[in-house]
């Protein structure tokens, strides 16, 4: 099968082992530029009195907890598969990356609008800004520097399969990098809505503008938590393969010799890089035992030269609908 034709029918699943490489090295530039931010910001939330600042040093430290989660599920999901574990550990991941997630919203969300919350209703005594401003500038500066790490990873695989770098970001199963971009823009709104609050509280006096940049970080990581919750719960669940991915292996099962019909297809996501393939098959009645062994062969490679992400298959000889219409009819 062409290499074009492959990549045009992968969607948003991985084709190698280089992606998985690629996705720890974006999560852990995020994790060590988001350890720095976390500190600066709590430092200048001190020393200015803003809460919008505090938020945001909660805001780091949650995407921080995020991305030391997402390593762990990382390599935990590499593991083997063994005796205990027969279809291996990749869905692991999903699990770690379902905890990250519930960081961002307990570390994150809840704090940002409890702080935003108390600072309405008791108000709060602003001191100098200027710290904050710098310390924004600079995370603005990682934090762009992070995302963009994951940009590169997403447009790179997103041309690979010829599709565009949104719909790959939607319906990938790689959740540590879509986790990492979306913290990371999530992370640059909330510098600027922290700016716009520290501006609004310096030009008025009021520190009502900063209870409401807190509250609007905490609506802002509320929003990124149930998207990566959504996500992950759908692949834990059990996601199937996109339709036209579905479409293209009952295809090339149809083209191996001596199989007749597809008579049920299951297929299973397990990782970005483990898709599972699980078929009812109807075969010539004239195949002998030999040829339909061999038939399932040549349609396991057949599908692994075309989905390389593929690397279970089962296929099960099943009688065909007019066999069975026979054998009742005979009964």
């Amino acid at each position: 099968m062409s290499d074009a034709r492959g990549a045009a029918g992968s969607d948003a699943t991985g084709d190698d082992e280089a992606g998985g490489g690629e996705s720890t090295t974006t999560v852990v530039v995020a994790a060590a530029a988001n350890l720095g931010i976390a500190v600066a910001k709590l430092v200048a939330g001190l020393i200015s009195g803003s809460s919008a600042m505090l938020s945001e040093a909660a805001h780091s430290v949650a995407d921080t907890v995020t991305e030391l989660m997402l390593l762990t599920a990382l390599k935990r999901s590499e593991k083997p598969a063994d005796e205990d574990h027969p279809l291996g550990y990749g869905p692991e991941r999903y699990i770690w990356a379902m905890l990250a997630a519930v960081a961002t919203f307990v570390g994150g969300a809840v704090f940002s609008l409890y702080d935003g919350i108390h600072t309405l209703v008791k108000g709060e005594e602003l001191g100098d800004p200027l710290v904050s401003y710098l310390v924004l500038a600079v995370a603005f500066l990682l934090e762009g520097f992070s995302l963009r790490t994951g940009v590169r990873q997403v447009r790179g695989e997103a041309a690979r399969l010829r599709m565009p770098a949104p719909r790959y970001l939607r319906r990938t199963p790689d959740t540590a990098v879509k986790a990492v971009v979306m913290e990371d823009s999530a992370a640059l709104a909330g510098l600027l809505l922290a700016a716009g609050g520290l501006l609004g509280g310096q030009l008025t006096g009021s520190g009502l503008w900063d209870g409401i940049a807190s509250m609007l970080i905490g609506v802002l990581l509320v929003y990124v938590a149930w998207v990566l919750c959504r996500s992950n719960a759908q692949l834990l669940v059990g996601r199937p393969l996109p339709p036209e991915m579905r479409a293209g292996v009952r295809d090339e099962l149809l083209s191996v010799p001596h199989i007749i019909e597809v008579l049920e297809l299951t297929t299973l996501i397990q990782g970005p890089s483990e898709l599972l393939i699980a078929a009812k098959i109807d075969f010539r009645d004239a195949s002998t035992a030999e040829q339909i062994e061999w038939a399932c062969e040549e349609a396991e490679e057949q599908l692994r030269e075309r989905y390389p992400s593929i690397q279970r298959v089962y296929l099960d000889p099943t009688p065909g609908r007019a066999q069975r219409s026979a054998a009742r009819a005979r009964g």
